[in-house]
């Protein structure tokens, strides 16, 4: 994977938003891009986004979606219905995933998602930060895990960690990962040691 310039992921970004917007398509910026906004500025290849597409009522995101953007693999609609995830590229050939949001967390974060100006006239709806942590701690991937190092560092005594802690626990019990809130309760005890 190519790193790419953030302007170039950034109006890509904008790009998706305006479309889901005029669909009338709640949706909110995850991944590499968030983790700018909140944690250790990074580079990345790819825009992720989270887009409300609940069970059987999903075309009216993807269709609008597809109409503007290019898929990346044939069947892109029927993927994304099977696998909850639509792969696009924006008209200059930046990766975009946009995972469609149903569960009862995706539902929460799109409703804590507030508008970041990371660009002058470029404003996009991101997850919080502690919605990010979660999304982190589910991926798991090392990255991830670097990631949530460096929110928890950048943002420290401004983290809510109730919301963190509910949603572990109950993807704890679902992915039947009893340590999967471990790397999120280690870094914070060692980072934030007095909270």
């Amino acid at each position: 994977m190519i790193d790419r310039p953030v302007p170039a992921l950034l109006a890509a970004a904008r790009d998706v938003f305006s479309v889901l917007h005029d669909a009338g398509v709640r949706a909110c910026l995850i991944g590499a891009l968030a983790v700018q906004r909140w944690g250790q500025p990074r580079a990345t290849a790819d825009v992720d986004v989270s887009a409300l597409a609940p069970y059987g009522d999903e075309a009216g995101a993807l269709d609008a979606l597809l109409r503007r953007f290019a898929p990346r693999q044939p069947n892109a609609k029927a993927f994304a219905i099977e696998y909850r995830v639509l792969l696009i590229a924006s008209d200059q050939g930046v990766p975009i995933d946009v995972a469609l949001a149903a569960f009862p967390f995706e539902l929460e974060a799109l409703d804590r998602a507030s508008a970041w100006e990371p660009m002058p006239g470029i404003v996009l709806p991101t997850c919080s930060a502690e919605d990010l942590i979660v999304y982190k701690l589910v991926a798991a991937r090392p990255q991830d895990l670097v990631d949530i190092e460096g929110i928890i560092r950048r943002q420290g005594h401004r983290l809510d960690v109730e919301p963190i802690r509910r949603w572990g626990q109950q993807f704890v019990e679902l992915k039947e990962d009893p340590i999967l809130m471990k790397p999120f309760e280690e870094a914070f005890r060692r980072i934030v040691p007095e909270a």
